[in-house]
């Protein structure tokens, strides 16, 4: 089933380790709604199949968005789609933002996911990533979500970090734990490229990311997911049976999806496409156009566009299969090419034989001892082109 995905580009401040798009000016807020709904308007056609299974509205930070806006984009989805009974519809959300009223309006709305970015429960950490929200108000909007009956729960946490101690690590997941959240999304840090952590590092006002407490934190994250009844569905994704996140698993199983708004990515199968990377060029590319007129082609300057050659849908799917608990099926290789099929066995022998990786009948997958490793393993049987 396919799936819409809105960016929302904003953010009240920045994160040091982000290195997504979004602006901290809320300013042009409304004209890029007015921007966004139009894109869905003239790219309504890029899914042939028009059941959504899922919607997603990430960023950024969509929980800025008013009850309203948010209104905007359901009745226009609506009028071209169809969304499927228990569609599954996230809104990334910051605490912060997560007041009362704000989940009591939240509940009027089709939305029926919150996706929280709780990073930590310690202030420590939170000053460190420079996070908007306070300890207290992670805790809070828990409980105030919980209360109001979001059943549909994810949060997300980072460990690796040179202000969380093991003590610490081991504290967060235990106060997740407390609240049965369903979904729990685990990242190491990261240090991205132009982010100012990465400045940080470099000028030596930061130290640098300790390897060995990131592999060390991932193993007790592991143990403690599998003690409490979760499944490591994809490496940094657990839920309890029942609770998989539908729509990054429409990615991973590679199906069809439309991405609006600036920075946001779309794939039909064939092709990537990915949208400007910057407010104001995408809001001239849109802007351009007469109301809801759906003109003769696409507005110019909107997006770019990779058509996938055979070596790509390959490597593609090796690398999201190797992350995830469905993992690399032989006779889908065997779709592509016999040729795939013996280049991935031949370069993933080695794995097997190191126990970082097992092959049950048609279907390799990555043991414990491989998943902290993923990207690199997945690198080794690529097709290089």
């Amino acid at each position: 089933m396919p799936s819409i995905y809105l960016h929302i580009p904003f953010c009240k401040q920045a994160c040091h380790y982000c290195n997504f798009h979004f602006s901290t000016s809320l300013k042009y807020k409304a004209e890029m709604v007015k921007a966004m709904l139009q894109e869905l308007e003239v790219r309504q056609d890029y899914l042939i199949d028009k059941e959504l299974d899922s919607i997603y509205f990430g960023g950024g930070t969509p929980s800025l968005l008013t009850e309203g806006e948010l209104m905007l984009f359901f009745e226009q989805i609506e009028k071209r789609f169809t969304i499927k009974p228990g569609a599954e519809i996230t809104l990334e959300a910051n605490p912060d933002d997560l007041t009362k009223e704000k989940i009591t309006a939240l509940r009027r709305t089709p939305v029926n996911r919150l996706s929280i970015g709780v990073q930590s429960f310690f202030e420590e950490d939170l000053r460190f990533f420079n996070r908007a929200h306070n300890a207290r108000e992670a805790r809070i909007c828990l409980e105030e979500a919980c209360a109001a009956g979001f059943a549909g729960l994810t949060i997300d946490l980072i460990y690796g970090s040179p202000t969380t101690s093991d003590a610490h690590w081991e504290e967060n997941l235990n106060i997740t734990f407390g609240y049965d959240i369903p979904h729990v999304s685990c990242y190491a840090l990261t240090v991205e490229e132009r982010t100012a952590l990465s400045h940080f590092i470099q000028t030596g006002k930061a130290p640098p990311v300790d390897e060995a407490r990131a592999a060390r934190q991932f193993g007790e994250l592991v143990a403690a997911m599998q003690d409490h009844g979760y499944l490591q569905y994809e490496i940094s994704n657990f839920a309890r049976p029942g609770h998989f996140a539908a729509h990054n698993s429409s990615y991973w199983k590679g199906e069809p999806y439309l991405g609006l708004g600036p920075s946001a990515h779309s794939y039909n199968g064939e092709s990537r496409q990915w949208n400007v990377a910057n407010n104001a060029k995408y809001l001239r590319a849109l802007q351009d156009l007469p109301g809801f007129t759906k003109p003769a082609s696409l507005p110019t300057g909107l997006f770019e566009i990779e058509h996938l050659s055979p070596n790509d849908r390959y490597n593609e799917y090796v690398m999201t299969g190797l992350r995830t608990l469905w993992g690399v099926e032989l006779f889908r290789l065997r779709q592509m090419g016999e040729d795939y099929e013996r280049h991935f066995l031949r370069h993933i022998q080695s794995f097997i034989d190191t126990g970082q990786a097992t092959q049950e009948g048609e279907t390799v997958r990555l043991t414990d001892a491989g998943k902290f490793l993923a990207d690199g393993i997945a690198a080794a049987v690529f097709v290089v082109t």
